[in-house]
């Protein structure tokens, strides 16, 4: 049976010596014995996709709320998606892709309903009692929120992968570091991974997900450098193709362009600063995962488009605006009556405040939950 001797020995054999290893672990919050046959990284993974907070990813805003229609990508599918580009990037790196797999699973974790416009709202409504970003609700999450064993609160991930989570940076993704997660230093290579892949996905199905609602259109992308070519690839190889097939062979075109291109990029770098740990790493000045500048440039308009044509298109704006009243108006529901908050949330109140409660309870709702408490509370012929 595989043990942690040899697990050790398969990581210093097949991981470069700059990854993160999982015997190398700063280790957990409350100590445990190792699992038989599993690396810490691999126990990280399962104790995710096993909690709660996984599962109410499915029921949870990309960018289309849940009921407008089955093939949108919703929060769960994101991340799935973005495990699945993060671990092809590190395992072609050699870096730890137990670890890469765990962060990606667990980076959104923190998320409210109805997506960044969830997040915005309570971030306004929490102004004076601590705020709110996703990254740091999603480390509260796993180390308190999520109740599944009788030792200790929360899912006792490892100091890596609790990193990875307050350290997840994207344009859309802000970091707020503080007390063990040290803002000088720079996250593991897997976190930085992570990042990346975060960005190659929802730029890419955003891309698919906007061609399907309507809001985006074959016309406007084909202004687009990086789309044309490919386009033009595909037309010339398959002149008889549908539309939805060419969608399809573009979009898979756009991820492996920017995959085999980030691994390249970040190979490069790599070779001209020799990192000998993954410690060397955490002490650069920048992130050495990245894009080579030709990428950057063939991306910047993609994402310049996806902003004005989708992402501020009047119906998503609209969608966004009655999320925040939805959000706003069960706040201030619950924190002027905190005695209809269901008793198992309310026992939180002495110890964390009526507002932060509040908050995480909300936080915690999906989509549909969220709808759901709305119509009990202020539609007079609902069901309380």
């Amino acid at each position: 049976m595989l043990n942690h001797s040899l697990i050790k020995k398969y990581e210093d054999l097949n991981f470069a010596p700059y990854a993160m290893k999982s015997y190398a672990s700063k280790g957990r919050v409350h100590k445990e014995l190792l699992h038989a046959y599993r690396s810490a990284y691999q126990r990280d993974r399962d104790r995710i996709i096993h909690s709660a907070a996984f599962r109410r990813l499915e029921y949870k805003t990309q960018v289309f709320v849940n009921h407008e229609g089955d093939y949108y990508r919703t929060r769960l599918t994101h991340t799935l998606e973005v495990a699945q580009i993060a671990r092809t990037i590190a395992f072609a790196l050699r870096l730890n892709f137990d670890l890469a797999e765990a962060i990606s699973l667990a980076h959104d974790l923190g998320h409210t309903a109805f997506g960044h416009s969830g997040e915005d709202a309570l971030n306004e409504l929490m102004q004076g009692a601590g705020g709110f970003n996703h990254n740091s609700h999603g480390l509260r999450v796993v180390d308190q929120l999520e109740e599944r064993y009788p030792d200790f609160p929360g899912i006792n991930l490892s100091w890596e992968v609790r990193e990875g989570i307050v350290k997840h940076s994207t344009p859309f993704d802000k970091t707020e570091t503080s007390g063990e997660f040290s803002s000088r230093e720079m996250p593991t290579i897997e976190t930085q991974v992570v990042d990346i892949a975060d960005e190659i996905a929802y730029d890419n199905h955003d891309l698919d997900d906007g061609l399907t609602s309507g809001l985006l259109k074959f016309s406007d992308l084909e202004k687009l450098p990086i789309w044309n070519n490919i386009c033009k690839k595909i037309s010339k190889k398959y002149a008889k193709i549908d539309v939805e097939r060419k969608k399809y062979l573009i979009i898979r075109s756009l991820i492996d362009i920017q995959v085999t291109d980030l691994i390249l990029g970040t190979e490069n770098k790599l070779r001209s600063l020799k990192p000998k740990s993954s410690a060397d790493i955490k002490k650069l000045g920048d992130k050495i995962v990245s894009f080579s500048p030709e990428m950057i440039a063939l991306r910047k308009p993609l994402r310049g488009l996806l902003l004005e044509k989708l992402y501020h298109h009047y119906r998503v704006v609209r969608m966004s605006n009655k999320a925040k009243r939805f959000i706003k108006e069960l706040f201030e529901v619950y924190v002027d009556k905190p005695q209809g908050l269901p008793t198992p949330i309310q026992k939180h109140i002495p110890d964390e405040g009526v507002k932060r409660v509040v908050c995480d309870y909300i936080a915690g709702m999906t989509d549909r939950y969220a709808l759901d408490e709305y119509k009990k509370l202020f539609d007079p012929y609902e069901k309380v």
